[in-house]
Parts: structure tokens; sequence; C-alpha cells
């Protein structure tokens, strides 16, 4: 049915005998929506302790760094090198984009002796500070085994921390028939989960564990470490440390934080996480590329999925992300996970007069696995 703009009846509520028309619904306007949860969604595990870890293994590093230029870059057969315990007799090597194969003849305590312009390939310079790439080893047919080698598996972990709202109403709130609310309790209750899932949100993303006496006591508060304090291998600021310059967010600086996070672990980055200000920017991409039917009265004007050449990424607007940040997560090593039996909840408190009050309340933890499969952009244009 069509808005004709008239009522029923136009007399007014001024009239005693016309009761006052107030709507079956009380409207909240502040922010409380948890698009990050949202997209992380339930955990798979809850959390055991207050002081939740987990274990994270890599495998054995291919790559090293040269630590001096060679007196002939393009001919010694010796090469000081940062780790050489990472060299095999019969790995063949590549200095970076080189077309130069070398194959490793001796490891010694600092350097690795080498045949150069293996196979036949042309000798090329190298100097300090080239990554050298190890392609793979060469075994001997009928060798014996070479000594076993292994990476350590290390403990990560991040503590819970304690979320809680009390709820208060009175004999006679309890009693009085509300406009818009059926019971004043259960409406307190909700009101106070929203306001915890939004502070959950908040925590996960900004907050940060305590330097020290991060248990927790009666006189000291346990805090979760959030998702910024943690990204520490892929952080990008413009201008710094070869990433682009420029302070406003575009294509070659987000592509290039895929592509570093690609090349620097195994993750599959499919969350960017943003404020309103840089998802404006994302939406503006391909703006001067877009085209509409002739018969199509839609105008869009958003960015909702990025396809970029490192996966496919979920754009996520969140309010409670910084406004000079980009986070880019790998929701399959992310979880917001509640201690066991502490998920929100409401317990009803003693009461010594007249009202009833209670506690809405929850203690959760944040397990994020391998901090190099994520990133972050910090220090983009706000305006």
């Amino acid at each position: 049915m069509s808005f004709t703009g008239k009522a029923t009846y136009s007399a007014g509520v001024a009239l005693p005998e016309i009761a006052e028309d107030v709507s079956d619904v009380v409207s909240i306007v502040s922010p409380f929506e948890t698009p990050l949860l949202d997209a992380l969604g339930d955990p798979q595990v809850e959390a055991r302790s207050t002081h939740h870890e987990w274990l994270e293994d890599t495998l054995l590093p291919n790559t090293d760094v040269l630590q001096t230029t060679p007196t002939n870059p393009e001919t010694d057969t010796e090469l000081d090198v940062t780790n050489p315990d990472r060299f095999r007799v019969g790995d063949q090597i590549r200095d970076g984009d080189s077309e130069e194969l070398m194959l490793v003849t001796a490891v010694g305590a600092s350097t690795i002796t080498v045949e150069r312009e293996y196979g036949g390939t042309t000798a090329e310079p190298v100097a300090a500070g080239d990554t050298l790439i190890i392609l793979g080893n060469a075994s001997l047919e009928g060798q014996d085994a070479d000594a076993a080698r292994f990476t350590v598996r290390l403990r990560r972990s991040n503590w819970t921390q304690i979320f809680s709202k009390t709820v208060l109403v009175s004999g006679s709130e309890l009693a009085v028939r509300h406009l818009g609310v059926a019971d004043e309790l259960d409406f307190q209750k909700t009101k106070a989960l929203r306001e915890l899932l939004r502070d959950l949100e908040n925590t996960v993303v900004n907050g940060i564990a305590p330097e020290s006496d991060q248990v927790g006591s009666g006189s000291v508060r346990r805090t979760i470490n959030g998702l910024l304090p943690q990204l520490a291998t892929n952080r990008f600021v413009p201008g710094v440390g070869g990433f682009p310059s420029g302070g406003d967010l575009d294509e070659e600086k987000l592509n290039t934080a895929l592509r570093l996070i690609w090349e620097r672990s195994s993750g599959q980055v499919d969350l960017i996480v943003v404020n309103g200000y840089q998802k404006r920017l994302i939406s503006e991409f391909g703006a001067g590329a877009r085209s509409y039917a002739a018969d199509d009265p839609r105008y869009v004007s958003q960015v909702a999925i990025y396809e970029s050449d490192f996966g496919v990424q979920r754009v996520v607007l969140s309010r409670w992300v910084p406004r000079d940040a980009v986070i880019l997560l790998d929701s399959s090593r992310i979880q917001v996970l509640p201690l066991a039996g502490r998920s929100f909840q409401y317990r009803p408190l003693a009461s010594t007069g007249d009202f009833e009050k209670g506690q809405v309340l929850g203690e959760y933890a944040l397990e994020l696995r391998n901090e190099a499969a994520h990133g972050v952009i910090r220090g983009l244009s706000t305006a």
C-alpha cells in the first residue's frame, strides 16, 4: 500500500479520548554492530585457562643473506652467509633473481663454498645484502642419510579478559507497564549484552596486554593483547622500507602489502578491515571504469569484495579500526574464544532491597596464529 500522508483520524492527540501513539519499539541509535566478530564467526574450541596457549611451527628456511661482497663478485667461490647451517652440500642456490645457478660443495662455520656457473649458466656478480635462495638438494645415489634438522615449535599465548556490566531494576520498574518494553529487566540485559559485544570487538582490534603482571589478580586487571599491537612482521608505513610513498590509500599500496604478506608466509589474506574513510577510498579504486545499463536505476558506489592477484578479500567496515589503518587478516588463523563456561551470560545477584540485580558477564581471549600471515598498513591520510 502506497504512503498517502493521511492518518485515520486527524484530530490530533490533544483530545483526552485519543490515546497516545507510541510505537512498541525502543530504538537505539548508538553503534553496537560487530562486523569483524561476525566475519570471523564462532570459534571451534573454548579456552581452558586464563592463559590461552597454542603451538606454531615453520618449515626449514630456504633463504639466507650474503654478509659481505666477495673480492671478485663474479668468480669467487667462497661466500660469507648469515646462517651457514641452512645449507647442505648438494644444494642448488641462486642469488635473488639472477640467472646464474651455483652448487654448494662445502659448508663451513661462517661460509659456504660453491661451484659457480653451475650447469653452464652465466656468472653474475653477487653483493652483500643479496638473498640466496635454496632451490633444493641433490642427494648422491646410495649415500648415507644426512643429519636430521629440525625447527622448534613455538608456544604462543594470549590472556583472557573479563567483560561485565551490572543490571539493576527497581521493584516499581518491574511492576509498571512500559511503553515499547515488555520486560524492563530483559531489555536491560539485552542492552548490556550489546554494549559488551561492542567492547569485545573494539578490544580485539585495539586492546593491549599490560607490560607486567599479565596474569592478573584481584588488584591487577588482565587484558587481551589485540590485533594491532601483535602485527609486527608485516607492518607497513608509506615511504618506509621501500613501501610506496604518499599518504592516501591506493591500489599500489594495498597490492604491495598483499604481495609482501604472500611472499613471507603461506597466509591467505581474505579480510580487509577498515574504517569509513579508508573504505571510501577502496570503493573509489575503480570509479572511473564503472559502467551502468540504461535501464538500471541503481547507482552502485562501493566495493564489498576485492579480488586481487593474491586471493579474494572481503572488505569489512568496522568503526573500531583507527582511521589511518588498514588491517589485512587471514581469518582461518584467528579465533575469538570464550573461557570454558564463560561465554556471555546473565547471572542474578543477591538482592538486598527492593530491586532485581544481576551481571552480564563473559571472558574471552584472542588467538592470533602465525602473526606473519597477517598485516597492517599504518600512517595513511585521514582527510
